[in-house]
């Protein structure tokens, strides 16, 4: 799998298109910059793989693109099963709509039937602590509320492989540990995790192996 970028993007507006195209008129094409370079990789139902490597490597980009959120430039993924993704804590909340709302439209994307997503209601709300603000509209939500809620929302709702990036890093001591908790019962559940992190000692908790991810080749398997 292959995927590149400009190395200059611009926003999608005319102003900046006509900048880019006297750019090009004056220096030339724009370079291309590769994020993953013949990325090649296996993952077996049920298997818990950290990605790790530092900033750059193309982690992030590549767990987007296992995501659905971006596609790549060659190659292609194989996924079988619902995919949760914590790419990033909020993302997947609608601000206008309430806690409650939030909860049951994240199920109805992954798939499920509503009666389903309503048993696990409850432990959803339990494990955000957000049981007082449930109806209240998420743009009034603490940052901490809106953290809480979105993870709950991803782990509860116990897609057949979950991709996280990085979120377990936000928030406080205790925050961490009930998510790192959580992510081992998912696990004894029977889904498939990717984990992406710079914390070290919580991949060698919750995963079985890691990729070594550079300049975004695949280096090793540790």
């Amino acid at each position: 799998m292959w995927k590149r970028f400009r190395s200059r993007e611009r926003r999608n507006l005319l102003s900046y298109k006509l900048t880019a195209l006297r750019q090009r008129l004056e220096e030339g094409p724009v370079p291309w910059h590769w994020a993953l370079r013949d990325v090649d990789f296996r993952i077996a139902p049920g298997e818990s793989v950290g990605l790790i490597g530092s900033n750059g490597a193309g982690k992030s980009t590549l767990l987007k693109i296992l995501a659905g959120v971006m596609y790549p430039y060659a190659g292609r993924v194989r996924l079988e099963g619902r995919v949760g993704a914590l790419i990033e804590v909020r993302a997947g909340l609608h601000f206008d709509l309430t806690g409650r709302e939030n909860i049951y439209l994240y199920g109805s994307l992954l798939g499920l039937p509503r009666r389903e997503v309503a048993k696990r209601f409850d432990a959803i709300v339990e494990f955000a602590e957000i049981a007082p603000a449930i109806d209240r509209q998420v743009i009034f939500y603490s940052m901490g509320m809106q953290m809480r809620l979105g993870f709950s929302v991803a782990a509860f709702l116990e897609p057949d492989i979950l991709l996280i990036d990085e979120v377990l890093a936000v928030g406080d001591a205790s925050f961490q540990q009930r998510c790192l908790d959580r992510v081992q019962e998912v696990l004894r559940g029977g889904t498939t995790v990717v984990f992406v992190s710079h914390d070290l000692p919580a991949i060698a908790a919750t995963c079985a192996r890691t990729i070594w991810m550079d300049q975004g080749i695949v280096r090793g398997r540790p």
